[in-house]
């Protein structure tokens, strides 16, 4: 009689927990390509490299939600991942692109920069275990990492499009270092401000707009894809455009929320004094 042979169970952890890690770690590489091509002059690959790096961290972290794989480990990585990918690579790039032969002093927007983008993410790691207001979950506190640094790679962006457009004047604009020096120090302030951002992650559409939006997509897909810089160049200053409608929003749900706090005192405040009113007459009933 033949006996089934037992498999030993393998301990440790499941390939799904690390699916998200997997991601980070490819963003990781993504931001030091980036480096890497900016270092030979090739400022297209690098620009890619750190788009592509903004899509695995949005990745990363939906996809630990769904698989149940979120953990400490991995948001302190993705953190590191960030840094590295949208702080240290853009500021690279863009001090590679029109900075590096202007004096010792033209590294120090980029260091600005640097230290801006850890001390936004550092922020950002110690507000996760806070509690937040129902109207606060939408919304991000300053801007997040991934478009700070495509904010920041503006110039970047404007000076490919004016080569693939031939204009002379609009590459010397792009390679204007006080642009380049104003774009970086901007967006250091709007990383540690306390400006609230839509995030975009429970955001609900109403019905009538699906059909909009799909198309919207569409387009903007095809015009990516056949004019990327100057599609990009103009998706950073759309979403500058945002930021005062995003603030709005924010004060809008909030004085909400506290006119719907003070009207819940107001009716406790009552039903306590109707309370104390009913006690008082059967007090006076009884004797």
């Amino acid at each position: 009689m033949l006996r089934q042979k037992i498999r030993p169970r393998v301990k440790g952890i499941s390939f799904n927990r690390m699916i998200p890690n997997l991601l980070t770690i490819l963003g990781l590489c993504a931001g030091l390509i980036s480096i890497r091509g900016a270092i030979h002059g090739r400022f297209n690959e690098a620009v890619i490299a750190i788009l592509i790096a903004a899509c695995f961290d949005g990745l990363d972290g939906r996809i630990a939600r769904l698989l149940r794989g979120t953990s400490r480990f991995g948001a302190e990585l993705d953190s590191l991942a960030d840094f590295l990918s949208f702080g240290v690579a853009p500021s690279f790039v863009l001090y590679m692109w029109s900075l590096k032969n202007n004096g010792d002093y033209s590294f120090v927007p980029c260091a600005i920069f640097c230290v801006c983008m850890a001390l936004r993410l550092a922020r950002f790691n110690a507000a996760l275990d806070d509690k937040k207001p129902q109207y606060a979950h939408n919304f991000f506190t300053g801007v997040p990492a991934p478009a700070g640094a495509g904010i920041a790679l503006f110039p970047v962006f404007l000076g490919l499009e004016s080569k693939h457009l031939h204009l002379s004047f609009l590459d010397s604009f792009a390679h204007w270092e006080i642009l380049t020096i104003a774009i970086l120090i901007f967006t250091s302030f709007l990383l540690i401000s306390t400006l609230p951002i839509w995030s975009f992650k429970n955001f609900k559409i109403p019905t009538h707009y699906v059909i909009p939006i799909f198309l919207g997509t569409c387009i903007y897909a095809t015009i990516l894809v056949a004019d990327p810089w100057g599609t990009m160049a103009l998706s950073g200053f759309l979403y500058l455009c945002l930021i005062p409608l995003s603030y709005h929003s924010y004060h809008r749900l909030k004085a909400d929320a506290q006119t719907i706090l003070v009207e819940a005192k107001k009716n406790d405040n009552l039903s306590k004094t109707d309370q104390c009113s009913d006690s008082t007459l059967n007090s006076s009933n009884f004797s």
